[in-house]
This record gives structure tokens, C-alpha cells and sequence, in this order.
């Protein structure tokens, strides 16, 4: 990758800012430099306020890797971390410069400005895709060019070019590292890419691999683990032919297998029941299409019935969540839930631990928004029972 370092940008900032003190002086014309200056705003401005999408204060030994859409955001950047006192030393210090030594200089400075000169995202990608691609390639660095492209994936433009340029099949590719950390990246890399993107999460279909990430989805590297389940909810929200290969391969099985076993990461069961409720909701949204069997299997939902009773409380309110949107689906049985999961129960449960929790202060409000969610569900399941029983307060 390429790397720039903050001394070299400063030293370029020194010699413009004499370039800009020339040009006032009348010296030097600012258009033979190839220098333009779009911003209008004074040095102190710069150092006042700051661009937004520039990063904030660095150390020293900091390296910037092309995180700048542009040289001169990278510029007024540099000038924002930069002394104006030796800034304007250096640009009088230029002033009492010959005529030889000025044109001298201009040299340099378009060699510094050809050695900054900044690659697009596409050149970014293009060389970590080139990276991946090198057999010969160590670990490290084969980690640090996933890690690129997992930063460079996230605008849609760049998640859109990533298959053009190749990028897909090697990272796909690195699904098969030996290397548990190298997959997780990989995963991570291809969720990234395909969220709330359809073109990409056709892509990614198209090339077989949600067997794979099902797969990995049960190792026992839990990092592994949880980057594998974030990229096959990546795969298959919203997307009802992603959500046909998921039942394809079994996914509903392996949701249930997660569910059933305590001794998963709490992370990746967070995230199996927040699949679930997309999936149900999903179904909501489509109600031309079949209800599928999954959603009716008693063991499946007594299993995200018991998760209510969790000493996770986010895992509560994600299991909460997925029951108000399994309750409206038109084939869940109420009685069941009732019967064999004891749904009843497990709110009224909840009802008497939220309300010990909104007597604390460090957790008052958040039990209040999930007693909220809880009554909701409660209403949804007494109404579908069809009791016409007051709810119990």
C-alpha cells in the first residue's frame, strides 16, 4: 500500500505555503506551480475549523493511507496540524531566495507533489485485490489488505466495483485460509460489501458460497463464528432469493442449533435471533409468498421463547423482538406459544425482573423501553388468543 508519511506531507506544506508567499510577492505564478486553490479560506481558518471528514489529531508516528478524497483535503489537513509560526518562517525564509535557487525549488516541489499525489479507492482496491492474489504473500500482510478492502467496501460505489476489479473471487477465495483470522476478515469483508446492497448480494449468491458461510458459522474460532453469521444476515435480508438458498442449505437448522446451546457466544446468538426477526419480518412484508415450516416449529420457538429468560438484557429484547414479529405471522399458533412455550409465563416473568430493573438508575430507562416492547407483545399474543381478558399490569 502506499504510505505517506506526516513529515513528508508537512515538509510539502512548508514549501507551498512559501510557493503561496512567492506568488502574493508577485515572484512566482501560482498556475506554473500546477497548484490550485479551491477553498478561499485563510490559514487561520483552516487551523479553526477543521473539515469534517478529516481525521483527527495523530501522533507522529501515525501513517495516513489514503484516507483523503482528495490532495487538497490532504493539504489543508496537514496545515491544521502544522506550527503557522514555521510555516511562516519557512515562507520567509524562501523569500530571500535567488531567482536560480526559486526555479530550483519549484522543481522539488513538483516532484513532492508527484510522490503525494494520492490513488483513487479503485487503485486502493485494485492493489489489495492484487495482494490477496499473491500466493507468496505473508499473514500479516494478507491481513492488512482485507482490512483495506473492509474500509473501502463500505460506500456503495466502491462495494459495486469490488466484483469488476476482481475483488470478489479473491476474497472468496480466503474463505478457505488456513488461517481462522484471514476468514473472519473475509467474512467480514464480503457482509460488508453485500448490506442493503442487491447488486452485490446477487453477486456473492451467484458464486455459491452461503453453504460455506453457514459452515463456518459453527467454528469454534468465535470471532470466526460471528463474522460468518453477520455476513449471511448480510446476504439474505431483504433479499427473498438469498432467503430461499438459506432454507436450501439447511440455515434454519443451524439458527435452531444456536438457539438450543447456551454455550454459544452470546454475540452470535444475539445475532442468530435478530436474523430470525428479519426473516419474520421479511415474511411480513411479503405475505404473497408461503409461510415456511421453520416458523412453525414448536422447539424452534419454545428455544427464542426461553432466551426471555437470558441475563443478557439485550439478548431479552432482541428475542422480544422476534416474537412480536413471529406473532403476526398468520400460521404461529398462539395457543401454542402458550402450551408447549409457556410464552405467558416467560413475559410475566419479565414484567417483575424490568420492573426491579427501572428502580435502578444506571438501568431505568433502558428497562423502560424494553417493558414497552414487552407489552406490546403481550397485547399482540392476548389479542391472537382471542381472550378478551385484561392484560395483566
Amino acid at each position: 500500500m502506499r504510505v505517506v508519511r506526516l513529515s513528508l506531507i508537512l515538509s510539502v506544506i512548508v514549501v507551498i505555503s512559501a510557493a503561496m508567499a512567492w506568488a502574493s510577492d508577485g515572484r512566482v505564478n501560482k498556475s506554473a506551480l500546477g497548484l490550485f486553490w479551491s477553498t478561499g479560506k485563510e490559514e487561520g481558518e483552516l487551523l479553526k475549523n477543521p473539515q469534517p471528514a478529516e481525521p483527527e489529531a495523530l501522533d507522529d508516528n501515525d501513517e495516513l493511507d489514503g484516507g483523503f478524497s482528495s490532495l487538497d483535503g490532504m493539504l489543508q489537513w496537514a496545515i491544521g496540524h502544522s506550527d503557522p509560526a514555521k510555516l511562516k518562517e519557512g515562507a520567509k525564509s524562501v523569500q530571500r531566495l535567488s531567482d536560480d535557487d526559486l526555479k530550483r525549488r519549484q522543481i522539488e516541489i513538483k516532484e513532492l507533489m508527484e510522490k503525494l499525489k494520492m490513488p483513487s479507492d479503485a487503485e486502493l482496491m485494485k492493489i489489495a485485490i492484487d495482494d490477496l492474489n499473491n500466493s507468496s504473500l505473508s499473514l500479516e500482510d494478507r491481513l492488512r489488505a482485507l482490512e483495506e478492502l473492509l474500509t473501502l467496501v463500505e460506500p456503495i460505489d466502491n462495494a459495486n466495483d469490488l466484483n469488476k476489479l476482481g475483488g470478489l473471487a479473491a476474497v472468496i477465495r480466503q474463505l478457505d485460509n488456513a488461517e481462522p483470522d484471514v476468514r473472519k476478515l473475509a467474512a467480514w469483508v464480503l457482509g460488508k460489501a453485500c448490506q442493503n446492497n442487491p447488486v452485490v448480494q446477487k453477486q456473492v449468491l451467484d458464486f455459491g458460497i452461503l453453504a460455506k458461510l453457514l459452515e463456518m458459522v459453527k467454528s469454534d474460532a468465535v470471532e470466526e463464528a460471528n463474522k460468518a453469521l453477520y455476513a449471511v444476515s448480510a446476504l439474505v435480508r431483504n433479499n427473498l432469493n438469498g432467503q430461499e438458498y438459506f432454507y436450501a442449505e439447511a440455515g434454519d437448522l443451524t439458527l435452531k442449533d444456536i438457539l438450543s446451546n447456551s454455550t454459544f457466544d452470546i454475540r452470535l446468538r444475539r445475532k442468530c435471533v435478530f436474523l430470525i426477526g428479519d426473516l419474520a419480518e421479511s415474511q411480513l412484508q411479503n405475505a404473497d409468498q408461503a409461510e415456511l415450516p421453520f416458523f412453525r416449529d414448536h422447539v424452534f420457538l419454545k428455544a427464542i421463547v426461553n432466551l426471555t429468560s437470558s441475563n443478557d438484557l439485550d439478548l431479552q429484547e432482541k428475542a422480544l423482538a422476534a416474537i412480536k414479529s413471529l406473532l403476526q405471522l398468520r400460521t404461529i399458533d398462539a395457543s401454542a406459544l402458550k402450551d408447549f412455550c409457556a410464552l405467558d409465563k416467560a413475559l410475566e416473568r419479565m414484567r417483575l425482573q424490568l420492573q426491579q430493573l427501572m428502580e435502578e438508575e444506571d438501568q431505568s430507562d433502558y428497562a423502560k423501553d424494553v417493558e414497552i416492547l414487552r407489552r406490546e407483545v403481550e397485547l399482540i399474543f392476548y389479542k391472537k388468543l382471542n381472550k378478551g381478558i385484561q392484560v395483566p399490569t
